[in-house]
């Protein structure tokens, strides 16, 4: 069938968010496939207002969309270019509608990837782009722009991806959505004789009806539509298709890439899923990378991407050319063996720590006496011993056999086991080797743990049956390994290949691998989710071992300690201290449930001086204490230790946990997730520093260091971080056990050290220093509130509230816009419905403070973490407030 040829146009005047004065034609001579003939392109092009303002461009942001969209996706990116052109780094960007799509040309010609690369090349040429170019591709613009960038390396300056992927591995099918586009009874229907394909990629993202119909403008009609048709024809599924070789030639060209990449994602993608991520840092290892939870396909629609290419371009590019700093050789240090992270330097001041985290374990491994007690498993009615030389034999045969397995150094494996002997063995088993253990424990909920272990694209999931189960259900990546035997049909179901106890087998009188190397990737730990979606947190061999000699010197473990703990962080750290430790029977994913009886089992059976645990723990402990027998109390006698941490606890907390444990110093670290342990203070301090607004947490440990930026009006962190006393505003700090970065999390990564030297952190806590250099945290940043007086913390008007006798926990809120909010207090008082408080229970909690309060609420429970059950979701509450004073139906927050 004949096709007839159209003409490129210009887009209709009034779309939303395009200035049709940046719409232009361009005629281009065909190539490849297509010589002899002249083409026109539709392009937006922000060179010529550049030239109008008298503003010189550092190089050019060549924008390529995917199928079936056209050049408004990038939309956001031109507009955003020639704002900051006036202020800061000016680029001209130039986001083409390729041959076929959006308003270009429709030639009637069937273009390849080859042709695609071709014609791109073509059009750069015929618009004088000399250099330094950016390509920044979406979709299946992703393989044409940086096809282009792997044969134009001389012009080049960066390359960025949002969604795409450049290789598809043979035999494997293609994503259900291209299945049913690319199926041959469906292609041309789907694509081209009806809007299917078009409708069906717009409905991925919440578009508002205006840019929906803006996106549907160029393919109003069958012949306009051809294009999608012919790009979803041309997808590259197998070896015998024709984009094939291109494509293969591109992805590997990509290997020998070092200027600096970025790549964006949305994990909601129901076509390029994390694993076309993975493959694509596999070849950049450099790059930097950031995954948008919660967006999808379509990322450019749902999230501010273009402020996050253009800081990244004034960071990786313009601010290294400044500073004599060839993109090349930037990019080419910043490659590291954790597929996107990138490198540190130690702290200020700090010593690096030397040797391995299973150092002790190495060094005891001719010992019989007791090193982990599993107190869920039994012999004989006796809590499961293994001794130091069992462990470190079943070490080195695990680490021997998941080398001889295929697991390699960098290579990520997910750990879904219970903290105890099992657990212990694996994880130090994936260190030896180099393998990067990923941590996100069952405390996350089904969902979170679900997002945390996709995102991280494990390479290998070792797990119990319920731990695999949902990897099958739930479609988790990497190969399959038990922690115990299975029956081989289970084993089938589950899609295992092998049982630890084969992995020993293989592994028995097999040399080992080189250690890694102490900057080297080895481990990504979760967050509790409580402020967002938790976030993988990478931690180098070297940070490890700073936070094991951090906390043996600190607290003075020793070979006789003994180590309690029911705080999953912390669960595995005995072997890397050399003393013995047990795990007390609880759900450690629950940590209420853990009982008085419980601790003082784990502390008989291990003869412990030290324990360990979450406030919601402690919580339950006292609560249970009555339960206790005479040899429970008394084993809990010969504590010398106590530690809760993981979120703030009160002082009549951890005085009523002290009566139990009475001989125990009771301390209360402060650290979080990216840095386990910053600060620390023992009871008797913070009873004797009584009289500031906040939890006091104490001085820093170690070599570490506290600071304090100062927030503004807004609530914003903006001053200068100072050791000033009485100054309130963000904690910032630095140590040598802080974590390298974050997981494929650039943004949150540049955040988090916006304004300050290398190895320094924004905690997103807010607080203050006294005159005595102690901490004391009143907040989240993020909780703020801004009055009309000023910015006021959450924390110290909880604590007022508290002393309220009939409330048990409370959460002070802002409701009203940015810098004229008001003050509203949520308290649990044993209100069986939400809703305002009774009269005179609000009289008593504004007696309580000094604070104005401009309403006072009650709920049956505030909702907190699932972690740790006490960190309160003050976003959520104050949404909720809001809701309620506005006079909707009262439920629960």
């Amino acid at each position: 069938m004949r096709v007839t040829a159209l003409g490129a146009t210009l887009p209709p005047v009034g779309l939303p968010g395009l200035d049709p004065a940046l719409s232009r034609l361009v005629a281009v001579d065909g190539v490849a496939a297509d010589a002899g003939s002249t083409r026109t392109w539709h392009v937006l092009d922000t060179g010529d207002a550049l030239d109008a303002r008298g503003i010189e461009p550092v190089g050019t942001i060549v924008a390529v969309h995917g199928n079936p969209t056209w050049s408004y996706l990038w939309r956001a990116l031109v507009a955003a270019s020639l704002t900051r052109a006036h202020t800061g780094t000016a680029w001209r960007v130039v986001a083409v509608d390729q041959l076929e799509m959006g308003f270009s040309e429709r030639s009637g010609v069937r273009r390849t990837l080859a042709q695609r690369i071709a014609d791109l090349d073509a059009l750069v040429n015929e618009l004088g782009i000399r250099g330094p170019i950016v390509t920044i591709g979406h979709d299946w613009g992703g393989p044409v722009s940086l096809g282009w960038a792997v044969e134009n390396r001389d012009r080049l300056a960066a390359v960025i991806a949002l969604n795409t992927a450049v290789h598809h591995p043979d035999g494997a099918p293609l994503p259900f959505a291209l299945r049913v586009a690319t199926a041959r009874a469906m292609l041309a229907a789907g694509t081209t004789g009806t809007t299917a394909f078009l409708d069906t990629t717009l409905a991925l993202a919440d578009l508002d009806p205006a840019v929906r119909a803006a996106f549907r403008a160029p393919y109003a009609t069958v012949a306009r539509r051809r294009g999608i048709g012919g790009f979803v024809a041309d997808i590259p599924a197998t070896a015998a298709d024709e984009s094939t070789p291109a494509l293969r030639r591109m992805s590997a060209g990509l290997r020998e890439l070092t200027v600096p990449a970025l790549f964006l994602r949305g994990p909601k993608d129901p076509v390029f899923g994390e694993g076309h991520l993975d493959d694509l840092t596999e070849r950049l290892p450099h790059a930097d990378v950031h995954r948008f939870e919660g967006a999808g396909h379509l990322i450019a629609e749902e999230r501010p991407y273009a402020d996050v290419v253009l800081d990244w371009l004034d960071e990786k590019v313009v601010d290294a050319g400044d500073a004599g700093t060839t993109a090349t050789a930037a990019a080419t240090r910043r490659t590291a063996a954790g597929r996107g992270s990138k490198p540190t330097t130690p702290a200020e001041g700090a010593t690096p720590s030397r040797g391995h985290l299973w150092d002790a374990l190495d060094a005891r491994r001719d010992d019989d006496d007791t090193a982990v007690i599993d107190m869920t498993a039994t012999r004989d009615g006796e809590p499961l011993r293994v001794s130091w030389r069992q462990l470190s034999t079943r070490v080195d045969e695990l680490a021997a056999g998941l080398d001889a397995f295929g697991v390699r150094a960098g290579d990520r494996v997910s750990l879904l086991v219970q903290p105890g002997p099992t657990l212990t063995a694996a994880l130090y088993a994936c260190l030896r080797i180099g393998a990067v253990v990923v941590v996100a424990d069952r405390g996350l909920g089904i969902r979170g743990l679900s997002r945390a272990v996709r995102g991280a694209v494990p390479d290998v999931v070792i797990g119990e049956v319920a731990g695999l189960a949902a990897a099958r259900a739930l479609g988790w990546p990497g190969r399959r390994i038990s922690a115990a035997a299975l029956p081989a049909a289970t084993s089938r179901a589950l899609g295992v290949e092998a049982s630890l106890s084969d992995l020993a087998r293989a592994g028995r009188g097999r040399a080992l691998p080189e250690p890694p190397a102490p900057d080297a990737e080895a481990a990504v730990l979760f967050t509790s989710g409580s402020t967002g979606p938790a976030k993988g947190v990478v931690y180098t061999h070297a940070q490890l071992t700073a936070l094991r000699d951090t906390l043996a010197a600190h607290f003075g473990v020793t070979a006789d300690t003994g180590l309690v703990t029911g705080f999953a962080p912390f669960a595995l750290l005995g072997p890397a201290l050399g003393t013995r430790s047990a795990t007390p029977d609880m759900d450690v994913s629950a940590p209420r449930t853990l009982t008085a009886a419980a601790v003082a089992a784990a502390v008989r059976a291990s003869d412990a001086r030290m324990v360990f645990l979450s406030p919601a723990a402690v919580a339950n402990v006292v609560a249970t204490a009555a339960a206790l027998a005479p040899d429970d109390r008394a084993a809990l006698e010969r504590v010398e230790t106590f530690l809760s941490t993981g979120a703030p606890v009160s002082v009549d907390l951890l005085r009523s946990a002290q009566r139990l444990m009475p001989h125990a110093v009771a301390h209360t670290p402060y650290g979080m997730t990216e840095c386990l342990l910053v600060a620390d203070v023992t009871l008797p301090e913070i009873e004797q520093a009584a009289g500031d607004r906040g939890v006091c947490v104490g001085r820093p440990l170690g070599t570490g260091q506290v600071r304090i930026s100062a927030i503004d009006a807004d609530g914003r962190a903006t001053g200068e971080p100072t050791t000033e006393a009485g100054v309130t505003g963000e904690i910032v700090i630095s140590a040598p056990h802080l974590k390298r970065g974050y997981f494929r999390l650039y943004v949150t990564d540049r955040e988090a050290r916006r304004g300050l030297p290398d190895r320094w952190h924004r905690t997103g806590d807010v607080g203050h220093l006294d005159a005595d250099g102690r901490l004391w945290v009143e907040g989240r940043l993020p909780h703020v509130i801004t009055t009309a007086e000023g910015p006021v913390t959450p924390v110290g008007i909880e604590q007022d509230a508290e002393t309220v006798d009939a409330v048990t926990r409370a959460a002070a809120v802002g409701v009203g816009p940015v810098g004229r909010q008001v003050v509203v207090a949520v308290v649990e008082a044993g209100a069986r419905r939400p809703g305002l408080a009774s009269p005179s229970l609000a009289d008593d909690v504004r007696a309580s403070t000094s604070q104005r309060l401009a309403a006072v609420l009650v709920v049956p429970t505030l909702p907190t973490d699932i972690r740790h059950n006490s960190k309160i979701d003050r976003t959520r509450v104050a949404a909720w407030a809001e809701r309620l004073l506005a006079g909707e139906k009262p439920t629960a927050p």
